[in-house]
């Protein structure tokens, strides 16, 4: 059985969540995922799919993507989503789609880990194209324009 793609790219089998570890992206506090489908590691040039953790009082800063999309979807834990400013209590069963453009941050407020899936498309935006909205006044607008800094 060919276990990768035609061009030699990723892998194409199964990968159990104890293989991947875990990792603290930029702009992440005690807040670190595991990157379990993402075309670093399997046969995508499409999806990034991962789970996270972000540890009491864990939280990653407001930021916004040009073109990716991300779903979340909360396994456990409470948090609140910062959406464009607009703060939301997100708990277990919660989804939540982020388009691109908005500016978005999540915080775990609870007493135990924060524990999510995320979904993004397109995948190599993130670690390339994230616009950490870290906004000083000279570059809030009406439109909400991130300030120019990469991760």
């Amino acid at each position: 059985m060919n276990t990768t793609t035609n061009e030699g790219e990723g892998v194409v089998r199964p990968l159990r969540v104890e293989e991947i570890e875990w990792i603290e992206p930029p702009q992440h506090h005690s807040a670190y995922s595991k990157l379990l489908v993402n075309p670093e590691n399997s046969a995508t040039s499409y999806f990034d799919f991962r789970i996270s953790l972000y540890q009491p009082k864990g939280y990653v800063e407001d930021h916004v993507h040009e073109r990716a999309e991300h779903v979340y979807y909360i396994l456990q834990g409470r948090g609140l989503m910062k959406l464009d400013g607009r703060p939301y209590v997100v708990e277990p069963h919660t989804a939540i789609f982020i388009p691109p453009g908005v500016v978005h941050s999540l915080a775990n407020t609870g007493l135990e880990n924060l524990l999510f899936i995320v979904a993004t498309v397109p995948a190599g935006e993130l670690l390339m194209t994230d616009n950490w909205a870290n906004r000083s006044e000279d570059n809030q607008s009406d439109d909400q324009n991130p300030q120019e800094e990469q991760a």
